[in-house]
């Protein structure tokens, strides 16, 4: 036991690790710190890019990872450790778990590309998949939140998003309003397009230009239905649905136009 620890062994012991453990120490500080530099000055080329903020920090978190990964195998190696097999298990565990979370990566690549295409932004009015209709509320990196008209909360897989149709209502920063209303045959269609229009007008969201016009749409079993489109910004896409929604009613009313109805006769033969 005591030739283990004797004064030669343990000269050659340092002799020969010395140089080796502040090589590995020394790679590890001035790796750090390279890897640190990259990754700020990575952020600061995202940024002046005008790549999403919510984006910046992640990636510049997983080029800051990757770096000293890099720099923990560089030291490893000057310790005399085989980097060989250590890479190549890291390589193997990194499979495993990527073939694991296949659709979770998925998600996250279709958030970066939302990310930084910007098809949408926060505060748009969208609509997914032609039946997720919301304001966007928040583009994470695995989903996208939507809050509906009733404040309902919709989680959204940024996946799902990029393979299905997406509208963005709000995209062009005006819209148009579809809204239609059936008359009865007997009505007079000129009269009731212009009640319409005197509508249009009493409303404080629609704009001006461009001009509302209402059509014939359709000749229906029991009614003719005029369409309208006026034009209003984005955000009182809404206001100005309900407001027409229940104002052209009140003003059929009262002008004697009749909003029809299925009807079923039944006879009695005798």
């Amino acid at each position: 036991m005591e030739g283990l620890f004797d004064m030669a062994t343990i000269s050659r012991m340092i002799t020969e690790y010395a140089p080796k453990v502040i090589g590995a120490v020394l790679t590890l500080i001035i790796g750090f710190w390279i890897a640190g530099a990259v990754t700020r000055a990575v952020k600061k080329l995202l940024v002046k890019n005008g790549v999403d903020e919510t984006v910046t920090p992640f990636l510049g978190s997983l080029v800051s990872t990757g770096l000293k990964v890099m720099v923990l195998i560089a030291a490893a190696g000057i310790f005399g450790v085989e980097t060989t097999s250590f890479v190549a298990i890291f390589g193997a565990l990194a499979f495993a778990i990527g073939m694991a979370l296949q659709g979770s990566l998925g998600h996250f690549a279709s958030g970066v590309l939302l990310l930084t295409f910007k098809p949408y932004k926060v505060g748009d009015l969208v609509d997914i998949g032609g039946g997720n209709v919301g304001s966007v509320k928040e583009i994470q990196i695995f989903n996208t939140i939507l809050a509906t008209l009733d404040n309902k909360r919709i989680i959204v897989p940024n996946g799902v998003v990029t393979s299905n149709v997406m509208t963005n209502i709000s995209g062009q920063g005006e819209v148009g309003v579809e809204l239609s209303y059936g008359i009865g045959y007997d009505d007079d269609i000129d009269k009731a397009k212009e009640l319409i229009l005197q509508v249009g007008k009493e409303c404080p969201y629609i704009l001006d230009s461009p001009a509302q016009g209402v059509v014939v749409s359709e000749l229906g079993d029991s009614a003719v239905v005029l369409a309208t489109r006026p034009f209003v910004k984005s955000e009182n896409y809404w206001d100005a649905y309900f407001y027409m929604q229940e104002n052209v009613k009140k003003r059929f009313d009262k002008e004697g136009v009749s909003f029809p109805y299925p009807q079923m006769d039944v006879h009695n033969p005798k």
